[in-house]
């Protein structure tokens, strides 16, 4: 069954992705400007585009922003982690792991953000977790096309797997003796953070190889995943920077 992708941004970059997009609509007075590059994209894959009115994208996307543009594109093919692993041999790995992060849209910030970061992979579990929804692919503003998202069953064997590749796995958690700016994070790296209720589940910290926190000034004691993903993944890029 065909997916939907919305917004001038997460439209073209599926584009120029070369993920398979079947039919694209725009709402009918919306500025050139905004549909300019992806009528020409479009035109470029052959990919059919129609022009309809507001509320016929309203009725595909009910209450979400799409900036009257949709795609009907093939459903995302998820990465295997095997694969991502071989991919980055003859590098110093960057992953993410979310463990049980369930807000879509916090999904789609991390996505973000370790495209920005230059992360290799993003990796999720298959049950009680946000998967790569249009609304994920939406608040990745198209990041969800470039960096590959694996799910796994087991997070915790996934942790045990990635440790004996020579990874060393490092948790956010709020009660880490360890602050961030401290700790070591230039090597072959993957970065865990918790979810919005309960942050890092007993088990996964466990087998961390380190727990780092992010000091907090104010009186709320922790942050958004996503945020808290994108301190520790720019910490990460600044000490490899200067290493």
């Amino acid at each position: 069954m065909d997916q939907i992708v919305m917004g001038r941004n997460p439209v073209c970059e599926a584009l120029r992705a070369g993920r398979t997009v079947n039919k694209i609509y725009l709402a009918r007075g919306v500025k050139p400007a905004v549909t300019s590059d992806i009528i020409k994209l479009a035109r470029e894959k052959h990919v059919p585009v129609q022009n309809v009115e507001r509320q016929f994208l309203d009725r595909m996307a009910p209450g979400a922003a799409h900036q009257g543009v949709i795609a009907q594109v093939a459903p995302y093919a998820y990465a295997e982690l095997e694969d991502i692993l071989d991919g980055i041999k003859n590098t110093d790995p960057l992953l993410v792991l979310l463990d049980e992060v369930t807000d879509p849209h916090n999904l789609g910030a991390v996505i973000r953000c370790a495209d920005a970061a230059g992360a290799h992979g993003v990796v999720i579990p298959r049950r009680r977790a946000a998967a790569v929804t249009p609304a994920v692919v939406k608040s990745s503003a198209g990041a969800v096309e470039f960096v590959p998202v694996a799910r796994v069953g087991n997070m915790v064997q996934t942790i045990e797997l990635l440790k004996k590749q020579g990874i060393w796995v490092v948790g956010a958690h709020h009660e880490a003796s360890q602050s961030v700016w401290d700790a070591p994070l230039s090597g072959p790296l993957a970065i865990v953070v918790g979810g919005e209720d309960k942050g890092l589940g007993r088990l996964v910290r466990e087998k961390c190889d380190m727990l780092v926190k992010l000091p907090m000034a104010g009186r709320v004691n922790s942050l958004n995943a996503s945020v808290a993903a994108a301190l520790v993944l720019f910490e990460a890029v600044r000490q490899r920077s200067r290493g």
